[in-house]
């Protein structure tokens, strides 16, 4: 099977004609949806909304198509140690630059990734978040192929300085950066992915993406409260605090709603990087500490982040399989940003106290 052959099978048309623009920093996207997905879609990205600007890059979102055959699909390898399976990966010949198909498992949505092609299908409308997801791939691929690098990373911004907030998954970089959202003068960059350009100032781009969080990270936050039913804050109380920090019960927070318009901004010059490294097990207070990075290939591992099986180099060669980022070109990008270690205990109140004093410095 070749994507001529898959195209042949598909209707673009019934994406809809007309498309909306999305648009983050050097990206623009025309999205091609067909309603009602349309129209959720719109709602959910709000202010990034815009029209859909002259040469955009297309994204063909076809509910309920099919391949017209089904190929060898080959497992991705999954990072930072986890199980199960996530991705299926199926490159195709007769492409001059080639394709991939990725098949997200559990869901069975698939995409078609190749130069100026990005189509998803199947049951599109029951898993919105994995549209949303696809769309943001978009984005990612076109900085990386500029020269962007991928950090695992939240952020906030005042306009003047950013920080940006790495940690191993579930080590609270969410509940982090959502307690900068408390200062004043911050907004919203990211909450899981931020692009780093180096430079002077070097720069941070988010994506127009709502932050998913788990349920620790809205009963330590009053603002967040009205994420949970008053039964499920109690049963939630009722937990173990080991078991409450690993629960992944994901909820979105969605910034306008909860913060109020205009607290959203996907790009600022990145002038600090805290990673976390604390403890619940730790005696010790936290501190906030420089580092030089390039000694701390620790601290580096918890930043770097694999593009995975979407990522389509500028030379058409796609990621392969189980590739690990290379840490060079997050140093020399990082190398004007102040980088600093968060260790000892976890304590929110703590951190939130030293990024209010890093703002109001």
């Amino acid at each position: 099977m070749t994507l001529s052959d898959i195209l042949a099978a598909l209707d673009l048309n019934a994406a809809g004609a007309a498309p909306f623009g999305l648009r983050a920093g050097p990206v623009s996207l025309a999205v091609h949806a067909p309603e009602p997905l349309r129209s959720r879609l719109i709602a959910y990205f709000g202010e990034t909304v815009c029209d859909a600007a002259p040469g955009a890059d297309p994204v063909h979102l076809l509910n309920g198509q099919s391949l017209p055959a089904e190929p060898d699909w080959t497992d991705w390898q999954r990072e930072g140690g986890k199980s199960g399976r996530k991705d299926a990966v199926c490159d195709l010949g007769g492409a001059p630059r080639g394709a991939r198909l990725i098949r997200k498992v559990r869901s069975g949505v698939t995409f078609v990734q190749a130069p100026g092609l990005a189509i998803a299908l199947g049951p599109l409308e029951d898993h919105e978040s994995t549209v949303i997801n696809f769309i943001n791939t978009q984005i990612l691929n076109r900085c990386l192929r500029e020269g962007w690098q991928l950090a695992h990373a939240a952020a906030v911004t005042d306009g003047t300085r950013t920080l940006a907030i790495s940690g191993l998954s579930g080590g609270g970089k969410s509940t982090s950066i959502l307690r900068m959202m408390d200062l004043p003068g911050t907004r919203f960059l990211s909450n899981d992915r931020v692009l780093i350009s180096g430079g002077d100032p070097a720069r941070a781009l988010g994506i127009p993406k709502h932050p998913r969080i788990n349920p620790g990270t809205i009963l330590g936050n009053p603002r967040l409260s009205g994420l949970l039913s008053e039964t499920r804050k109690a049963a939630l109380r009722a937990l173990p605090p080991a078991d409450l920090w690993t629960l992944e019960e994901k909820y979105d927070l969605i910034v306008p709603e909860v913060y109020g318009p205009g607290r959203m901004r996907l790009d600022g010059p990145l002038t600090d990087f805290w990673v976390l490294n604390w403890s619940h097990d730790s005696d010790l207070p936290t501190r906030v500490t420089p580092v030089t990075l390039g000694q701390r290939p620790d601290l580096l591992g918890a930043i770097m982040k694999s593009p995975g099986p979407f990522y389509q180099h500028a030379d058409g060669r796609f990621e392969p399989n189980g590739n690990s980022p290379d840490p060079a070109p997050y140093v020399a990008a990082l190398s004007g940003v102040t980088v600093c270690e968060v260790s000892g205990r976890i304590d929110f109140d703590a951190i939130a106290a030293a990024g209010k004093a890093l703002f109001d410095g």
